[in-house]
């Protein structure tokens, strides 16, 4: 289901961790070191990590329109980043950043920027979780009217569209 371009700027970042959990198989890279590893996180820092993802991923879900069948809420999420404050800086050239308060930024300050700057741009509602309840991968909705539904047209919407058309074909009497 990887065959689209990775969200822009930060927001890569928050759709490459959404994406750690393959929901259909139930395979977490995170539990691997090449995982933890791509984000700069030790065997100890993987139960947090797990759960700024859920948190991620029920805004993902909540920004498509759906509601998460369990787990963490939206506002889990703001407490999650209520924790990794940040700061305004501003360059010789006048040019304003936000920046994690603690140096080295752990993954959830990293997420605390990318978040913030992806609303300041008007991108983070684009960020989006499938519909697929089997899927529920993160995707950037690059769709003019921003009302994309699954990750991959050509593998969950079509697959839900397939479920569609059978339930109405099996419901026709004729």
């Amino acid at each position: 289901m990887n065959e689209r371009a990775t969200a822009p700027g930060g927001l890569a970042l928050i759709e490459s961790l959404v994406n750690t959990l393959d929901v259909e198989t139930g395979t977490d890279t995170l539990g691997t070191q090449e995982g933890r590893a791509a984000f700069g996180l030790a065997e100890a820092d993987v139960p947090g990590a797990t759960t700024l993802r859920e948190a991620l991923r029920a805004v993902c879900l909540a920004h498509a329109g759906h509601r998460p069948p369990e787990g963490p809420t939206v506002p889990a999420l703001d407490r999650l980043l209520a924790a990794a404050p940040l700061r305004v800086t501003v360059d010789e050239a006048g040019a304003a950043a936000l920046r994690p308060v603690a140096e080295p930024a752990g993954l959830t300050a990293r997420v605390a920027v990318a978040v913030a700057e992806a609303s300041a741009e008007g991108t983070w509602a684009r960020l989006k979780a499938c519909e697929a309840e089997d899927c529920r991968w993160a995707y950037y909705d690059r769709s003019p009217a921003g009302r994309r539904r699954w990750c991959s047209m050509s593998v969950c919407g079509a697959r839900a569209k397939m479920r569609t058309y059978r339930a109405r074909r099996d419901a026709d009497p004729a």
